[in-house]
């Protein structure tokens, strides 16, 4: 194990924390997060991390905390003195598929949801999805929205997914919340009227593209 030095700069406060970071050792100030903490220490294979706001849910990462075993996302998660960080892999290629340009009315959507989701219904209510959630979403719950055919509910409780799939890697049932959230969200704005000012942008953009403005349509 070899022990990297996380100071960015010369000249500044020796590092005060000492963590673990993909099996290295590594120095860091208290204040950073395991991102830069990693950048800092030239951790190698630190990649596809982008947003450091949390927004993109790239950054997934398992931490060892003595026998505690949690995730999160590294660059909302700070240096810890004897934490084990590990960022893990990307997520996987989602298995459901679906096109919501075949969805023609809402009739059938819950049929629909049970054929692309039928896994959804067999939750056995184990709170993984809950605990391993970074935003805090009441992720079980969503699910079960969604399995009782309330979408818009369902979608409203996955508002603040960054879809960083730790939920599902925590689900025994390979249910795929973040899927499930993401399925509500896009078939409920598929079949309700887009905001005005949405729908206003969007004339605008496809105006600038054509190269034709209103007032010349008008004449």
């Amino acid at each position: 194990m070899t022990t990297s030095d996380a100071t960015a700069n010369e000249g500044e406060l020796q590092p005060s924390v000492i963590l673990t970071i993909n099996g290295l050792a590594v120095n860091a100030h208290k204040g950073m997060t395991l991102v830069e903490a990693a950048w800092h220490a030239g951790v190698p294979r630190v990649t596809s991390v982008g947003c450091m706001e949390g927004v993109c849910g790239s950054c997934r990462v398992m931490l060892r905390r003595g026998k505690e075993v949690t995730v999160g996302l590294a660059c909302q998660t700070f240096v810890e003195d004897g934490i084990e960080a590990v960022l893990l892999p990307p997520a996987s290629a989602p298995q459901h598929h679906y096109e919501l340009s075949d969805f023609k009315d809402g009739w059938d959507i819950h049929a629909r949801f049970q054929d692309i989701f039928p896994e959804a219904s067999r939750c056995r209510h184990c709170h993984g999805c809950d605990n391993a959630c970074p935003k805090g979403i009441t992720v079980e719950n969503g699910v079960a929205l969604a399995v009782a055919g309330r979408y818009r509910e369902a979608g409203d409780a996955f508002f603040e997914c960054v879809m960083c799939e730790l939920c599902d890697v925590a689900c025994p049932e390979l249910i795929a919340p973040a899927h499930v959230g993401l399925f509500s969200r896009r078939i409920t704005a598929h079949f309700h009227q887009r905001p005005p000012n949405l729908i206003h942008r969007l004339e605008e953009l496809r105006q600038d593209k054509s190269g034709t403005t209103q007032e010349e349509k008008d004449e």
